[in-house]
């Protein structure tokens, strides 16, 4: 009987001190599981009070805004850039000119203008049709200009192949039709390729458009050539563009 008396108040006592053992299981768990438990938590209790869908639609449109922010502002930066390699450049000015003579026994070579030298006109200046160059002047007066054509057979320009990124000579063979001339013999260059004015090009403006390739020669010792169809049509032009410098 004593030692039943004495364990009755030990019991109690345990049971009364339940909170104790519940605090020193809390913390017990937490030390074990490094804090998670309290993370879990606090995450469950909070959930109510997360964004919902009209603060994620607000966030995505602030990004979107952004987003449009920087798209303007590199636009603006772009022009900018632009307009500064224009005026480093000097940039060209266009002068619009009839055709007003073509010898029937040089169709191919050349053609007179009703714009020379008064008008701004130069030795050297390019020379536009609708689709792209087709020459440049060879000689001017006050009033007149003589334009040598890229199918005159004493042209030599220097052409650029965009899709291979390869530099190209076109010689005029006083027809229709350009030959194009290149340096290494694995060019790439196949029928249909776009030919233009060299990017690198101080004589004329660079990446004017000048025709394409029609046929390619495989066989040609020391490297391939081609022929090119001009872009402009030269036998029907009767008004031009010149870029003067």
């Amino acid at each position: 009987m004593p030692g039943r008396i004495l364990r009755v108040p030990v019991l109690q006592k345990l049971v009364q001190a339940w909170p104790w053992w519940l605090l020193l299981l809390a913390l017990g768990a937490v030390r074990f599981s490094k804090g998670a438990l309290f993370s879990d938590a606090y995450a469950l209790l909070s959930r109510p009070f997360w964004p919902g869908t009209a603060q994620a639609e607000w966030l995505r449109s602030a990004q979107r805004t952004d987003q449009q922010a920087r798209l303007l502002q590199l636009e603006r930066d772009n022009q900018r850039l632009r307009g500064l390699l224009g005026l480093e450049r000097g940039e060209p000015a266009l002068v619009a000119a009839a055709v007003i003579s073509r010898e029937s026994g040089g169709w191919w070579q050349q053609l007179e203008l009703g714009q020379g030298s008064s008008s701004g006109i130069g030795v050297g200046d390019g020379v536009l049709a609708p689709g792209g160059l087709i020459g440049r002047v060879a000689s001017v007066t006050p009033t007149t200009a003589r334009v040598a054509l890229l199918t005159d057979s004493a042209s030599r320009l220097g052409v650029w192949v965009p899709r291979v990124q390869r530099h190209g000579l076109l010689v005029g063979l006083g027809t229709p039709r350009p030959r194009l001339q290149f340096i290494e013999k694995d060019t790439g260059v196949r029928p249909g390729d776009l030919i233009t004015t060299s990017p690198a090009s101080t004589l004329l403006p660079p990446n004017l458009t000048v025709g394409v390739v029609q046929s390619v020669n495989e066989q040609v010792v020391p490297a391939p050539d081609a022929v090119v169809q001009l872009s402009a049509p030269l036998d029907a032009i009767d008004w031009v563009q010149v870029v003067t410098r």
